[in-house]
């Protein structure tokens, strides 16, 4: 006994020291820490982004200090590449689980969107902050499982344009499930679930619409007269969306439009005036052709219908917009970004009001999270360029299917 006394810390003086520091170290890391810290970084990425978080705060919310932190992570990059990697990981499960066929997929997406909703922040806002090597592996990999994803729900043996189609298909469920990153709200589970395999249903059997996908040109009148300041404006979006806030310098910017790094300051005080400006013109566009379309139709059909044609054709047009909305909204200034929200939940409440007139038998939620799924799918859609080359077809049939209509 006095043996196992020893070994217990509980016998010599110099074991019962050996007992003493083990002890202190399962407190100071008990298991699960690293997944605990993960957990927390994914929340706090999710609902502040990158920039606003701190390791500080991660740690305080797991309940250690920053420098205990830094045992499991080197520091912020490191835990925000972890954190997306392991949110792919869900998806990669989840994927796993479909392999029986497009229900089995859709069931096993609905869930792991339910459970994991930081996914679509977490890709489509914070992973272009990794280093470009990394941004490209985790790339492949989303591509990877999307081409898994196509050849579940269309046949190992499809090829050539049936493959891209599929594909195409498959990018669009993960945009509407990625959705749900956006809001909060949420039907009692088991009815959620069933919402979203319908909505992953849809989209997989959704005819296309033959000769719908060509954007027109803006109406007269929506894009105000050329000068130095709305050349720096669009510059911006484009430049914003594509290389990120912070990596855009204002030498950068000036080179854009053919002037001095300086010389922006003489046409905006700071970046994030610059920035706060060139979203707020793309909103004004935005409600001048979609909101006259709107307001010009005679019933809630009618205006769904005319609304949906004149937001795909702006969201073509516009698509750099769309990324710098999505994704540089937090670096606004407060002031800033509470305009830019307050119009996006005004936008979405005009699109939520509508549908459920038209479709009475949705309740609010779920017209929410249906609208939610369309403005998702097309603005990642108008994006996806494979090659380089002009967006795939059928977002129009896709964006209706999500509505219901």
């Amino acid at each position: 006994m006095n043996g196992v006394r020893a070994v217990c810390g509980q016998g010599a003086n110099g074991l019962r020291g050996v007992g003493a520091v083990a002890e202190r170290e399962v407190v100071r890391r008990p298991p699960g820490r690293r997944a605990q810290i993960l957990a927390a970084a994914v929340g706090q990425f999710h609902r502040h982004g990158y920039h606003q978080v701190s390791m500080a705060e991660v740690a305080a919310e797991v309940g250690i200090t920053a420098p205990a932190l830094y045992r499991h992570f080197r520091g912020k990059p490191e835990l925000l590449r972890c954190a997306v990697e392991a949110e792919l990981a869900v998806l990669g499960e989840a994927v796993r689980r479909g392999a029986d066929g497009p229900d089995a997929l859709c069931a096993a997406l609905a869930g792991a969107a339910i459970e994991h909703r930081a996914l679509g922040t977490l890709w489509q806002r914070e992973a272009r902050l990794l280093p470009p090597a990394q941004q490209a592996r985790l790339r492949r990999e989303l591509r990877g499982q999307v081409a898994v994803m196509a050849r579940i729900v269309d046949g190992p043996e499809t090829a050539g344009a049936g493959a891209a189609a599929a594909e195409f298909r498959c990018w669009s469920m993960l945009a509407m499930y990625g959705s749900l990153s956006h809001h909060t709200f949420a039907p009692p589970r088991r009815q959620f679930e069933r919402l979203l395999r319908r909505l992953g249903a849809a989209l997989l059997t959704a005819r296309e619409l033959p000769g719908r996908d060509a954007p027109r040109a803006a109406g007269p009148g929506t894009v105000p007269a050329g000068s130095r300041r709305e050349e720096l404006l669009a510059a911006a979006v484009r430049l914003f969306d594509t290389r990120g806030f912070d990596n855009v310098s204002t030498d950068r910017l000036g080179a854009a439009v053919g002037i001095a790094g300086p010389s922006v300051y003489k046409h905006f005080a700071t970046k994030a005036d610059l920035l706060a400006a060139a979203l707020s013109r793309s909103r004004e566009r935005l409600w001048h052709e979609v909101g006259g379309a709107l307001a010009d139709a005679s019933s809630p059909a009618d205006a769904l219908a005319a609304g949906l044609d004149a937001y795909l054709d702006f969201a073509r047009r516009n698509s750099h917009y769309l990324g710098a909305m999505l994704r540089e909204t937090e670096r606004l200034a407060p002031p800033d970004r509470k305009a830019a929200l307050d119009f996006r939940r005004d936008f979405l409440r005009t699109w939520v009001d509508l549908l459920r007139q038209l479709r009475p038998e949705y309740d609010r939620a779920e017209a929410r999270i249906r609208v939610h799924a369309m403005f998702a799918l097309v603005n990642d859609g108008v994006r996806h360029r494979p090659g380089g080359g002009e967006p795939v077809p059928g977002l129009d049939a896709l964006s209706r299917a999500v509505l219901g209509l």
